[in-house]
């Protein structure tokens, strides 16, 4: 499972609380390896990354990819056509170069 905050920074406050350094996501341009989708009552963006990458911890890269749909939650709306990156391990080096993460 890859873990998109193993390797961002945690920096510290003034009085010691922890948090982790703001995440940048990389713009995703369609591809002509993309899969597109049409979703149902019971898709959730981790089952969909588990489906098509094995790995649902990977399901970031396929909310951020259909951006205009909300993302404050787990569960892509109904009825609508998703599309799944084709290659997300090019979407996860953007993700480390743009976070300085290499």
């Amino acid at each position: 499972m890859i873990n998109r905050y193993s390797r961002t920074p945690i920096l510290k406050t003034s009085t010691g609380t922890q948090y982790y350094q703001t995440t940048r996501y990389p713009y995703i341009p369609p591809t002509e390896n993309d899969i597109y989708v049409y979703t149902t009552d019971s898709d959730r963006y981790d089952t969909l990354a588990n489906q098509y990458y094995g790995d649902a911890s990977m399901w970031w890269i396929i909310s951020i990819a259909n951006s205009e749909y909300s993302q404050g939650s787990i569960f892509p709306p109904k009825n609508v056509q998703l599309r799944i990156p084709g290659n997300p391990f090019d979407v996860l080096n953007s993700y480390y170069q743009e976070n300085n993460l290499l």
